[in-house]
């Protein structure tokens, strides 16, 4: 049996102690923009850094600008030998000025100043760079402030990259250090990818190295002392500052966008980093789509909001729905609301207001953005107006669906919103409380693009192209919390999803689709065979290593009123090959000549299997019936796993409670049953490791 390594498919950016806010969102803008289509682009928390298993799937380990020393007191010693390790084992590391000084053996930063708290002097652990990172490179640094910015000229080492590349550019600067004698390390792996072009203010050595190159062990290090990765287009000429001429260094740095773009590709493909083919500009959100397969339930709907002081006349009379997280402004479907245009924009913060030296496409405050919100009372939405979803195709294929069960009422999806950019789906409904109390039961909403999916614990992402994203809602009786407890409703959408998967064209799954070789990792996530690797045999058990995730689980939930109000999200990988594989990428290398999946019959199709589901299980509970269903389709039977807070006894998997939904585990030799429960991201069955037991 052939095994593969996981793939490395997220992009860390460290974003605890010591680093700063803008720095961890301009390192967030511009790696979603250069990588987004090949890498999940995250942020990391120390405590996650210190505690959970990202270096199996690490591609790049990111720190941004800030304070070093901040970095240090969080993870000098065993945080550190945890990225060392991952570096000298065929990791990346990309340290951005103070990530710069921080990935240094020494660490020399206002030498000597009479200023209080500037002065920063000492060795540090990581030492990628085996030399001195020596600053401020240009004097004038004030922290927290662009008092020291400047558009900084570097002049490329041509001959360090293995494509051509520019010769020079101007690159944001603000506090950052200078590589010293950086050329006299070549023996020892280190590489000037550029260098000041102008003097600097302190001794550095013949380059006058701003960006090094370090080979560490199997894996590399990009280090940096301005800051490459700082967009222009994020950058407000008009921003307040002491800078004598700030809107001088915005207008330079711009005239040489395209140029840094170019050096920030060189430098990630130097790291062996898939560079993704557009530079597509940060999605701005669209209007949202209210339809119904019945279009006089729209209009219900919109009345029960009028009467619940839901939806609410202003007095230029547009209607709204002013939830706790976001505003929400009623269009009519056919009418073109300039006013509500012009709201949209002027309601953005002032360092967001598009002008024509500040573009839109930089960072904006997406929750601060009003909604447009478009009401379908007479139809549904044109294909025009909703290019990338056909509405009248998903519930077409939603009655086809719905037909094959026996259920006499059916609400999963009957009432849809759709955007083609959104925030995050199950945001828009969880975070407006007093909204979604009056949403009807399988409300959905689904997006083409989410550019705050979230995901376990605080990841959030851009969603990539080729994704089914929705989220439905459900609510669920306390009354049956004995019988059919709550905790399980995830397990139906898991099973829902691989049942859709596999009937998708045939009731029974007797065609093609069934021998798709998809699979459960409890508790919560969809895996699919690698295509790189062969097929099981019939009758061959699963084996884990040979699966890699394509979707996602999120259940939140919420209790009032005697019910469990659910927000079910769900993000599966449907047809982009990146950053793992797609169902569509499966299918042809495994079962080829049959049509690809498609977004609307495959949402019809899971929707319609989970209310199927959900209907049994409220009359049955999770009973043998689904437990050996659940069984035929999960990773884990008979997989031995250590339980790491019981000193490392090995235990072997048996199954999940039928009371709770806990992982049941023997431990081997003895006997003794476990119940053990899921720790978030440090729960990692595909490195034999259970952290937490309860």
């Amino acid at each position: 049996m052939s095994t593969t390594k996981p793939k490395k498919v997220n992009v860390l950016i460290y974003a605890g102690p010591g680093s700063t806010l803008s720095s961890v969102k301009h390192a967030t803008h511009s790696l979603r923009t250069l990588l987004g289509s090949h890498y999940a682009v995250l942020t990391i928390t120390s405590d996650q850094l210190h505690h959970e298993p990202w270096t199996s799937s690490c591609a790049l380990l990111v720190f941004p600008g800030g304070a070093d020393l901040g970095y240090c007191r969080t993870l000098n010693g065993d945080g550190n030998r945890r990225i060392k390790q991952y570096v000298q084992l065929g990791g990346k590391y990309l340290g951005l000025c103070a990530g710069g000084y921080y990935g240094s053996a020494r660490c020399e930063f206002e030498v000597g100043s009479a200023v209080k708290g500037m002065e920063v002097v000492g060795t540090r652990e990581l030492g990628f760079f085996p030399g001195i990172c020596r600053g401020l490179a240009f004097g004038g640094f004030v922290y927290h402030s662009e008092a020291g910015a400047r558009a900084a000229e570097l002049e490329v080492q041509r001959s360090n990259f293995g494509t051509a590349v520019l010769e020079r550019f101007r690159a944001y600067y603000n506090g950052g250090g200078v590589f010293v004698d950086a050329e006299k390390y070549w023996d020892q792996g280190v590489e000037v990818l550029a260098g000041y072009a102008d003097e600097i203010d302190v001794k550095s050595g013949e380059s006058r190295a701003a960006v090094v190159y370090c080979k560490v062990g199997e894996g590399a290090a990009v280090l940096t002392g301005p800051h490459p990765e700082f967009s222009s287009t994020n950058l407000n000429p008009l921003e307040p500052s002491r800078h004598d001429d700030y809107a001088a260094v915005v207008t330079a740095l711009r005239d040489d966008e395209g140029k840094r773009v170019d050096f920030m590709k060189a430098c990630l493909s130097k790291l062996g980093l898939q560079i993704s083919q557009g530079t597509d500009a940060v999605p701005t959100l669209s209007r949202l789509h209210i339809s119904s397969s019945q279009p006089a339930q729209v209009t219900e709907l919109l009345h029960v909001w009028h009467e619940q002081g839901i939806l609410c006349k202003r007095e230029d009379g547009r209607e709204t729905i002013e939830g706790e997280n976001d505003l929400f402004v009623l269009h009519q479907a056919g009418r073109w609301d300039m006013d509500g245009m012009n709201d949209a924009l002027t309601n953005t913060s002032s360092a967001q207001a598009p002008t024509d030296r500040f573009p839109t496409d930089s960072l904006p405050d997406y929750n601060a953005l009003p909604k447009t919100l478009v009401a379908h009372e007479d139809d549904l939405p044109d294909i025009k107006e909703t290019p990338h979803f056909n509405h009248r195709a998903f519930f077409a294929h939603l009655a086809h669906y719905n037909k094959r069960h026996a259920s006499p009422a059916y609400t999963f999806g009957h009432t849809l919103m759709y955007g083609e950019t959104v925030t995050s789906t199950s945001t828009l409904l969880e975070k407006n409380h007093s909204w979604l109390a009056h949403l009807p039961d399988g409300f959905t909403a689904t997006a083409t693009t989410q550019v705050a999916g979230r995901g376990r614990g605080t990841n959030v992402w851009v969603s990539p192209p080729g994704s089914l994203m929705f989220s439905t809602v459900l609510r669920h009786s306390f009354a049956l919390s004995a019988t059919a407890p709550v905790v399980f409703v995830q397990y139906l959408i898991a099973l829902a999803i691989v049942a859709a998967i596999k009937k998708y064209d045939s009731e029974e799954g007797s065609s093609g689709y069934a021998r798709i070789p998809v699979r459960l990792k409890w508790p919560n996530d969809i895996y699919a065979l690698d295509p790189g690797v062969p097929a099981p045999a019939d009758g061959e058990p699963a084996s884990p290593d040979r699966y890699v995730k394509i979707g996602g689980i999120l259940v939140n939930s919420s209790y009032a009123g005697g019910d469990y109000t659910l927000i079910c999200g769900i993000g599966l990988n449907v047809s982009n090959p990146s950053p793992t594989t797609s169902l569509n990428t499966l299918l042809a290398k495994q079962i080829p000549g049959l049509e690809p999946f498609r977004l609307e019959p495959l949402l019809a199709a899971i929707l319609s299997e989970f209310e199927n589901l959900y209907t049994r299980f409220r009359r049955t509970g999770w009973d043998s019936h689904f437990q050996q269903l659940y069984y035929s389709s999960w990773l884990h039977s008979g997989q031995t796993v250590t339980l790491e807070a019981e000193g490392g006894v090995k235990a072997r998997i048996e199954g999940i409670s039928t009371d709770l939904g806990l992982l049941v585990a023997r431990e081997v030799g003895t006997g003794r049953r476990w119940e053990l429960r899921s720790d978030c991201n440090s729960f990692d069955f595909f490195k034999g490791l259970v952290r937490t037991k309860v």
